[in-house]
């Protein structure tokens, strides 16, 4: 079995991409949930780095390059806001009725916790597929910044426990259930580190199809795949 290992500190970041490796592992990821998917479903990852806004939406002071028949006016308010530069993920849809989001599996980046805003907008998206009823897996083995998204999710969600988790790596499944009329957030938490054995964990389906994710073995096929073994990395 192959422990986890330190992407993003030497010796392995000096031989191998960091990005590279997240793209590769969300591939084997999705073509782990492929093979046990029923009819109707189907899961594809979803990588972009460095994100940048249309350059439409960029603020123009020269003419506009077109018309239209109604132009908006100046906003009333321009505010900051974070937006998430890096997403490396996993989606499960269902093709009933069209292509309908049914879960998800979040790989987090260093830049998705690099700063509070970043690490907020990341939290909101979470937080979003949660109140949809989406089931959701978060994954961190990001070693060169210290944050906890799980906690600062639960925070966001109003069910942080009495005792919050303090791991800077971990993985963690989500499923929202109803329980006596009430909105409940069943939860399993598991604390990773650098030389540990990944675990496996459910992911819950809209209408209550659940997958096991075996984060072991899809990382060790990237492992293999990107010839880290084969340097002994």
């Amino acid at each position: 079995m192959t422990l986890l290992h330190d992407h993003f500190r030497p010796p392995l970041s000096l031989r191998r991409h960091w990005h590279a490796f997240h793209n590769a592992w969300s591939t084997y990821l999705a073509s782990h949930l492929n093979q046990q998917l029923p009819p109707g479903y189907f899961a594809e990852s979803n990588v972009q780095f460095g994100i940048e806004i249309d350059v439409a939406a960029w603020e123009e002071n020269g003419p506009v390059a077109y018309s239209l028949s109604w132009n908006a006016p100046p906003p009333s308010q321009t505010l900051p806001i974070a937006i998430i530069t890096d997403v490396v993920e996993v989606l499960v849809y269902s093709r009933d009725g069209g292509p309908t989001l049914a879960g998800a599996i979040e790989l987090v980046s260093p830049a998705n916790k690099d700063r509070p805003a970043h690490r907020d907008a990341l939290v909101s998206k979470c937080a979003a597929y949660l109140q949809q009823g989406l089931g959701l897996i978060l994954v961190d083995v990001v070693t060169d910044r210290r944050a906890n998204l799980h906690d600062e999710l639960l925070s966001r969600l109003q069910a942080t426990p009495s005792a919050p988790p303090t791991d800077d790596l971990y993985a963690a499944a989500y499923r929202t259930v109803e329980k006596q009329d009430e909105g409940h957030l069943d939860i399993w938490y598991e604390a990773l580190a650098v030389g540990s054995e990944l675990p496996a964990l459910p992911l819950w389906l809209r209408g209550n199809l659940c997958l096991r994710v075996d984060l072991a073995a899809t990382y060790e096929r990237t492992c293999l795949e990107q010839r880290v073994l084969a340097e002994g990395a």
